[in-house]
């Protein structure tokens, strides 16, 4: 009787639509089974004068003068996004490391990006760093934002706006603008499963930054 009513509980479970899970992270889901991708740039200035300095000391050199670097490339759901799939490959081989490193401002990122997201998109270290390429490849960071050496004070809807206008076919229900003290973080933008054009993501989009205004750290 008890096996009987666990193996209807288990039937339960499985048949239970993604959607109807808990929103968030859905730690160990079944690589490949997503909707969409997310590329997140992250405002490096922003990241190190809040501590990124000690986590990622060659992100934050001087010398570097990092302005958008990519955070990552994350497939997500509608509802929610997969992390920590199983795979046979767990880290980024050596190999490729210098290939991450052209990609991701610090080879730990590319390592942790490729554990927590990579994992998830059913493709090999080798592909999902392709991936991340050909989507880095489709964004074109406005003008305004290349090596600014002033802070500027902007609304999220003028950051916003920027990326619409220097990218053809990028909509404001495609992008988001993340903000954390009331200064730029990231700029997320949405594309195709495929990779091959830029889609909506309401989720997404909804959770853009709501301050008024944020101040963009110069680059140094």
């Amino acid at each position: 009787m008890i096996r009987r009513i666990l193996c209807i509980l288990y039937v339960v479970l499985i048949a239970t639509p993604v959607w109807a899970q808990a929103k968030g992270a859905q730690k160990g889901a079944l690589p490949g089974t997503f909707d969409f991708y997310v590329l997140a740039l992250s405002w490096s200035p922003t990241y190190c004068a809040n501590g990124g300095d000690k986590r990622s000391p060659d992100q934050c050199l001087s010398t570097a003068s990092n302005g958008f670097v990519v955070h990552g490339l994350w497939p997500q759901f509608e509802h929610g996004y997969p992390t920590d799939c199983p795979s046979e490959q767990a880290d980024v081989p050596k190999a490729l490391l210098e290939t991450a490193h052209r990609l991701f401002p610090d080879d730990r990122l590319a390592e942790h990006e490729w554990k927590r997201h990579g994992t998830c998109t059913a493709r090999t270290p080798a592909e999902y760093l392709a991936d991340v390429a050909t989507a880095r490849q489709q964004v074109t960071v406005p003008a305004a934002f290349q090596q600014p050496r002033s802070e500027a004070l902007l609304a999220p809807a003028d950051i916003e706006n920027a990326f619409l206008e220097s990218n053809a076919g990028l909509a404001s229900t495609m992008i988001s603008v993340s903000c954390v003290k009331a200064e730029l973080q990231e700029v997320r933008i949405c594309f195709t499963k495929d990779l091959k054009g830029f889609r909506a993501c309401p989720d997404l989009e909804g959770g853009s930054c709501r301050a008024k205004s944020v101040s963009v750290l110069p680059v140094p």
